[in-house]
């Protein structure tokens, strides 16, 4: 963590910064005082300043408030302390197994799209198959995924409902401002919403006649294809970086399209 980082945790005091995630929470201080088992009396000595936490103290206002564990070690530096949770690069050699782990899941959804992404959407990895979906993209397009999808000389124009698919990746990225108080996500979401699309855009997801899920219909190469996804993280992170990956697989939303990208990987492969 950067001295910029530390010194800017230090600025705001920790029982300010936790009375922000609860009230972003829109828990009480009673409720909250009762998950975490102290005193509501305690909990607001704490939250004025009145009552330095202890360490143990921090992490358990952080684990019951569901802070992302980036923002828990922003808790501790303001309160005085260390930071509890590692922040990895994903190329160091104590990563290998969950390198290992992505490189096997990705591999295993062939001949179906799969990527990697981390907290700002920068791609991390994928697998063979993404390569329908970004064909013909510049590569200072594709490092974000976002970006990838939405410009106008990215995938945008070959979305068929694009309209629809916008505002389900954009509903998406405003949850994750909401989760996370990330300013450069929250920056990220005024520059999509910036980019040009020539399709109503919903403001709520309501399903179509026999709807279950928000599809993504692709053009490629003069074929329609019919996609839905899955979001998998990890299950049991206690690393910065492993925790803030998402690995989202897609999966043929019909047989025709199934049977294209099956046809297709005989082709490529």
């Amino acid at each position: 963590m950067t001295t910029t980082v530390q010194a800017a945790a230090r600025q705001r005091p920790v029982g300010e910064l936790l009375r922000e995630w609860r009230d972003r929470r829109r828990i009480s201080q009673l409720d909250l005082a009762i998950s975490a088992d102290i005193s509501t009396r305690h909990l607001s000595f704490v939250e004025t300043g009145r009552s330095k936490p202890s360490r143990d103290m921090v992490l358990r206002l952080g684990e019951h408030l569901e802070v992302p564990l980036r923002e828990r070690n922003r808790l501790l530096l303001a309160a005085g302390y260390a930071p509890a949770y590692t922040e990895t690069a994903l190329g160091d050699p104590d990563m290998t197994a969950v390198r290992q782990a992505v490189r096997q899941l990705l591999a295993g959804h062939e001949p179906y799209p799969a990527a990697v992404v981390d907290r700002n959407w920068n791609l991390v990895d994928a697998n063979a198959s993404v390569g329908l979906f970004v064909a013909g993209i510049a590569p200072e397009l594709t490092t974000n995924v976002l970006r990838a999808t939405l410009h106008p000389d990215g995938m945008a124009p070959h979305i068929r409902n694009l309209g629809e698919w916008r505002a389900h990746l954009l509903g998406r990225l405003r949850r994750q401002v909401g989760q996370t108080a990330d300013p450069g996500l929250a920056d990220l979401l005024a520059e999509l919403r910036g980019y040009p699309c020539d399709q109503p855009v919903p403001e709520v997801e309501v399903p179509g006649p026999g709807e279950i899920f928000v599809p993504l219909r692709f053009r490629h190469e003069g074929t329609d294809l019919t996609f839905f996804s899955t979001v998998a993280t990890f299950g049991t992170p206690l690393d910065v970086t492993v925790a803030e990956l998402m690995i989202e697989s897609f999966f043929p939303a019909d047989p025709a399209t199934a049977a294209y990208l099956r046809e297709r990987a005989a082709r490529v492969g």
